[in-house]
């Protein structure tokens, strides 16, 4: 049988262009360039697996270069999230770079254009800069300072340079076209006065090059083949190339930038600002919160690389700005835990059940399927005893024809074990039940092959023995944010929309005992639950679970009652 031959997207069908019209194969070259002022978000992953992506498709080098010409926002924290994000999803750069090693050959183009006549040091006010740039209708007016002598701007901007003048009293402006249509062609800055320390270059600087006259001189001197951005930057594009302009040789290729659609997600914000606001006001534990859209955070509430890579093949490529469905990115990972995570039990809201034809003391170890999905799981021993805990919510003293789980005078089965009948309660003083008393019968042992055992009961319950549960702290994560847009509401804060229910701690759970040995990461679906793994703050003393999310969309339900 023929493979089905994959339709490329739109920047695969560039390449392949640029290809039959000579560009060799073997100049392909691509680049991701995240800015080091916070950690990378679902949205960036897009990014990641499109520019790695095709450097797998094209067998072509893909660089990792950090934009870090904002030293008041960059640390070094973020650098090395960075690439441990990068890593995680499975990916290798060919070099790691930065576009603070090309400071001084940056200075040197600009010197030169200064000599050519293309640039000028303006000491207006940034206000002033804005007001006579005009509006998208009005054109804009040059300033006083645009026809200074070449010698008077070389002098001014070593000044500027060797920091002889304070931040905002000078910047240095390409001189393009006041009146043009493109608002970014009026004369942009290229370099602002910051007398701010780098983190990779220290004090060594104290003017920094803006990121249009970076990035496209960044992505020449590494001699990136396709330069790919988000589409916010394709106003950017026509300077972009005149930029180049200023600095090609036709002797060397010269990048070619295109756009494509951010990836944007229901139930999230992707602002890197809203997002360190949320972390920074508390509203979230940092920005690996497992509620957090970041890959950090994705990755420490059970996210796997390969669930995050496959939902971003889905979503794929777009030309315009569209919202994604987070159920979407749930999907895929609850589809991929269902194959491979293990099946076991746990219960979060504890109700004591008691058999009371069940032998004292007695133990027995029954056998249970660690994952019906996967062939070569195979079993695991579970210890069972007279003393069980259920799930609050499996029990009712009566109940309506379509309640399948425990009511007094009815049966279910015992998961792995045997069918129980309930028969009486005992209660605290304020009427709560606090104890189940049932009886069980002996002949219907799940897998033993008798009568008994074959008898059809509508419902199936999970449990564990009081005598071998551990103990667990189980966190029950859920969707940031309650409305679809949180951050589309011009009248209104996107905070307003955080979920109060978004977590909610279960400080005294109770597991199997086979969870006695697990590792940070390990991922497990609790029967009847969802889909857990195990926090970095687990340790041997202390279990603590995370939700990764629900066997079911119950948000998709909510929606469809609205």
């Amino acid at each position: 049988m023929s493979e089905i031959k994959k339709s490329l997207n739109f920047l695969e069908q560039i390449i392949e262009e640029d290809l039959a019209k000579g560009l060799k194969r073997s100049d392909l070259k691509f680049r991701f360039p995240p800015e080091p002022n916070g950690y990378l978000h679902i949205g960036h992953a897009a990014s990641i697996c499109l520019n790695f992506g095709l450097g797998l498709k094209y067998d072509a080098p893909v660089n990792l270069r950090f934009d870090d010409t904002n030293p008041e926002k960059e640390e070094q924290e973020y650098v090395d999230a960075i690439k441990k994000d990068i890593e995680w999803l499975g990916f290798k750069w060919a070099d790691v770079l930065y576009s603070s090693d090309y400071f001084q050959q940056l200075y040197d183009w600009a010197v030169e254009m200064i000599k050519q006549g293309h640039a000028y040091v303006d000491d207006q006010t940034s206000q002033q800069i804005a007001e006579q740039k005009g509006t998208p209708t009005q054109e804009g007016t040059n300033s006083p300072f645009r026809d200074r002598s070449i010698d008077e701007n070389l002098a001014l901007f070593e000044k500027m340079k060797n920091g002889d003048f304070e931040e905002g009293t000078h910047v240095l402006r390409a001189k393009i076209d006041m009146s043009s249509p493109n608002m970014l062609m009026r004369d942009p800055v290229m370099y602002r006065i910051l007398k701010r320390a780098h983190h990779r270059t220290g004090e060594d600087w104290k003017i920094y090059p803006m990121y249009d006259w970076t990035h496209g001189e960044s992505d020449y001197i590494e001699q990136i083949s396709h330069s790919l951005c988000t589409l916010e930057f394709k106003n950017h594009r026509e300077l972009y190339d005149w930029f180049l302009d200023r600095v090609y040789d036709q002797n060397d290729l010269r990048p070619k930038q295109r756009e494509f659609a951010r990836r944007n997600l229901s139930y999230t914000v992707m602002s890197k600002r809203k997002l360190l606001q949320l972390v920074q006001e508390g509203y979230v534990n940092g920005w690996d919160d497992p509620r957090m859209p970041t890959i950090s955070g994705l990755r420490r509430r059970g996210y796997t690389p390969s669930s995050i890579r496959d939902f971003s093949e889905t979503a794929g490529i777009a030309k315009r700005d569209n919202v994604t469905d987070l159920a979407l990115l749930e999907f895929h990972i609850r589809t991929e835990l269902n194959k491979i995570a293990p099946r076991v039990m746990a219960v979060l809201n504890p109700v004591k059940l008691v058999i009371t034809n069940y032998p004292e003391g007695k133990e027995e170890m029954l056998t249970a399927e660690n994952n019906p999905e996967d062939e070569e799981a195979g079993f695991r021993t579970v210890p069972f005893s007279r003393e069980l805990y259920i799930e609050q919510e499996d029990f009712r003293e009566e109940a309506n024809k379509k309640f399948f789980r425990l009511k007094l005078g009815k049966e279910v089965r015992l998961k792995n074990a045997y069918i129980i009948q309930a028969n009486s309660v005992i209660k605290d003083e304020n009427g709560e039940v606090i104890e189940i008393h049932c009886t069980y019968d002996p002949e219907s042992k799940s897998g033993s092959g008798t009568e008994a055992s074959m008898r059809k009961v509508k419902g199936t319950i999970h449990w564990v023995s009081i005598q071998h549960a551990l103990e667990a702290e189980v966190r029950l994560y859920d969707r940031l944010f309650t409305d679809e847009a949180p951050d589309a509401h011009k009248d209104k804060d996107f905070k307003e929309f955080i979920n109060p229910d978004s977590l909610k701690v279960i400080e005294k759970a109770y597991v199997e005992p086979s969870l006695a040995t697990v590792n940070t990461g390990d991922s497990f679906q609790f029967q009847r639950l969802g889909y857990f793994n195990v926090d970095p703050d687990s340790s041997n003393d202390k279990l603590v679970f995370n939700r990764t999310v629900a066997l079911r969309d119950s948000w998709a339900k909510m929606e469809q009652k609205k």
